[in-house]
């Protein structure tokens, strides 16, 4: 599984790193970032959730 999140889409909701803390965190201005080491999903369950319940759909996953 590869992680990632456009940064020109996301709007810093934060929902991402609430679904799934383990993964995602917020920056310094706010925005979603996967956290480092995390960029497979660290075998977190709700990741997939996690980009579902992002509002502007900014996080992609693929399948390595």
């Amino acid at each position: 599984m590869d992680i990632s999140i456009d940064k020109d889409v996301c709007i810093g909701a934060g929902q991402c790193a609430l679904a799934a803390p383990g993964v995602f965190t917020q920056d310094d201005d706010g925005f979603s970032e996967v956290l480092p080491g995390h960029e497979d999903g660290g075998g977190d369950p709700m990741v997939r959730e996690a980009a579902r319940s992002c509002p502007v759909q900014a996080i992609t996953i693929s399948e390595a």
